[in-house]
């Protein structure tokens, strides 16, 4: 489907590939990985042709059509939005305006002259490749496609020049998707997406018949549909069969192994230098030095690739507030004719992580906004509990930074002296490196104000932190990185993500907004999918925890056989996760343990060693676990 040969390609000073020969197959669904600036996009622009390369070759079959998805640019005017999609049938609709056509002619014509059959034979024709490319069923999967992409029935008679930039990518997501080209291109194909829509296209590309290159920073998506992983690595293109969890077991596997034979490659050339060195002026050894010599140049040196260490955002830890944080009380707020919430309630309490989901446009943005006392209901009471102190980021409130300022001193604003000295790594944490913190915050990006407004809040020590899309352009290891600061945070978290790893991970509650209330459920994303009544259900399930009751503290569950499925495969996953990490720090460090010269410094190397023995009694536990867990799900299946 798609061949790369001997591809080079340098940007700005930078080389981004050299020498990389790189295929994909037909079906295959790759997930492009690598650091911000690695040439992910560079790449796709290259296979799509808007890009050319400084050497080397991209070949694809003659057959071969090609639809790629850029992050942001697109925009639609002029037609409806039904219209507008169903513009990627145009060679189909092109069928059916040919047998209008033929059918005036035909009107024309003497039934019994030989152009009359002539048409009419061309009419038959036209007629069967119209019904074998679907032209009867293409409303049908054009209102599958908006529907599954977000879109209400009654916006599709709407001008596209009506919808947003956000919904304007996803107008384009869908007519790709109704184009079906044999490669599709995705460059980061759910930044406009909310969770509902998300979930629909994770299902649409697991399904997708043809081949797919994508890149997302959503991992949770690249698990559910990716079957291969390359990673744009010291300017090359390392493959990784699996998912994206699997490769970074396979990578961790990878680097410890690489380590080992650097360090002994290192030390074979050390003792060949000193060959060298002793015997470089002794006439009887000449030929052997010589030898050596030239075994040291013709040697590949072995490159072990740069750890990525995350590093350690520690917010600063709050004072202690009162148990009731924030309450809403039979609130109700409407937008002229729109009503979002009607006598809506909702409680939290104090170390509460709660995760707002439903879909765009459900009042999630509002439900955060009335919290934060931004803006006021319009019936109903907003209480603010004993001692809070509310932090509140969201995408509209991100610009309001120090613009003649630079991206430093915007910190250093901001910044208690005890962090003073941590603001460059905080920053590159959020995605700021180098000279990047020296620019002015008046030239930065969108997405760059709004990932400094971020840094810049979290260095408040407020034991509320109301968070609107904190994800929102952050790299996998930048959302690591704040996901762990938040897990250890003490105070309160009320967070609206789409993020869906980042939902499981770090939620204690999840609240569905929506017809114009706020229903809690315990637990994260996947136990809210579990305890959530399913409409078609037979059974009358439970309902879901009224939001301002705070007297029931275990999880609710859905007593289906079903459910009880979900939630032991969702452990099961839980302790595949837990093994995955553990396997690969044991071979983390056995890789380090294997290294010559390792034991020479004995007391760190004892601290190591115990730090083995008990991860290998840890795994051991976790085996265990996971064989009781499957033979019990094998029971009941």
């Amino acid at each position: 489907m798609l061949q790369v040969h001997n591809l080079s390609k340098a940007f700005a000073g930078q080389v981004l590939f050299q020498g990389v020969t790189w295929h994909v197959s037909e079906n295959e669904r790759v997930g492009l990985t690598g650091p911000n600036g690695s040439g992910k996009t560079t790449l796709l622009r290259i296979f799509t042709g808007s890009e050319s390369c400084d050497d080397g070759t991209v070949v694809m079959p003659r057959a071969t059509t090609v639809g790629y998805l850029p992050q942001d640019g697109l925009y639609h005017q002029g037609r409806s939005l039904q219209n507008e999609a169903m513009s990627a049938f145009a060679d189909v609709l092109a069928l059916r305006a040919e047998q209008r056509e033929l059918e005036e002619t035909m009107s024309r014509l003497d039934p019994t002259s030989p152009d009359y059959q002539a048409v009419l034979q061309r009419y038959g024709e036209s007629q069967h490749e119209w019904e074998q490319r679907g032209g009867f069923s293409l409303e049908a999967q054009v209102a599958e496609v908006l529907h599954g992409l977000g879109f209400q029935t009654e916006e599709f008679s709407l001008l596209t020049e009506t919808f947003s930039g956000g919904w304007q990518m996803r107008i384009a997501l869908a007519k790709l998707l109704l184009q079906k080209p044999n490669l599709l291109l995705l460059d980061e194909p759910t930044n406009h997406l909310d969770l509902e829509a998300r979930n629909w296209l994770e299902d649409y590309l697991a399904a997708y018949p043809y081949a797919v290159v994508m890149v997302s920073h959503d991992r949770y998506f690249l698990d559910r549909v990716i079957t291969r992983i390359t990673e744009i690595d010291r300017r090359r293109l390392v493959d990784y069969p699996g998912n994206y969890s699997n490769h970074l077991e396979v990578r961790g596997k990878r680097i410890a192994e690489l380590k080992a034979r650097a360090a002994r490659q290192k030390e074979e050339i050390a003792r060949i230098q000193r060959f060298i060195d002793r015997f470089r002026y002794k006439a009887t050894k000449a030929a052997q030095v010589q030898s050596r010599v030239k075994m040291l140049e013709k040697m590949e040196i072995i490159e072990v690739p740069p750890e990525r260490k995350l590093m350690k955002l520690k917010l600063p830890q709050p004072a202690r507030s009162g148990r009731v944080v924030l309450e809403l009380k039979a609130v109700s707020k409407r937008y002229g004719s729109k009503e979002v919430f009607s006598k809506a309630n909702l409680l939290v309490e104090r170390g509460d992580r709660i995760s707002l989901v439903g879909p765009n446009g459900a009042g999630k943005s509002t439900m955060m906004r009335l919290l934060s006392g931004v803006e006021p209901p319009d019936s109903g009471e907003c209480k603010l509990g004993h001692k809070v102190e509310v932090s509140f980021f969201s995408q509209e409130r991100a610009f309001n930074l120090r613009e003649n300022m630079t991206v430093l001193e915007n910190m250093l604003d901001a910044a208690p002296v005890s962090v003073a000295s941590q603001l460059r790594n905080i920053l590159g944490a959020f995605l700021f490196h180098g000279d990047d913190v020296d620019k002015k915050a008046k030239v930065l990006s969108g997405g760059e104000k709004s990932r400094l407004a971020l840094a810049k809040m979290l260095l408040q020590p407020t034991n509320v932190l109301l968070l609107d899309e904190p994800t929102n352009h952050l790299d996998i290891d930048s959302k690591e990185v704040l996901l762990e600061a938040l897990a250890s945070y003490t105070g309160t978290v009320v967070f609206v993500s789409h993020d869906r790893y980042f939902i499981d991970r770090l939620a204690t509650k999840t609240v569905e907004v929506g017809d114009g209330t706020a229903q809690l459920y315990w637990g994260n994303y996947e136990d809210y999918l579990c305890a959530k009544p399913e409409p078609t259900a037979a059974a009358d399930p439970k309902p879901a925890e009224p939001a301002s009751s705070p007297s029931e503290r275990s999880p609710r569950r859905n007593g289906t056989s079903k459910n009880r499925a979900r939630q032991q495969r969702r452990e099961l996953e839980q302790l595949e996760e837990s093994i995955t990490e553990a396997e690969t720090a044991v071979a983390s460090l056995e890789g380090r343990m294997s290294v010559p010269g390792f034991y020479d410094d004995a007391y760190a190397a004892a601290e190591i060693v115990a730090t083995h023995q008990k991860l290998k009694g840890e795994l051991e536990q976790l085996y265990k676990q996971w064989d009781g867990l499957a033979a019990t799900q094998e029971k009941t299946r």
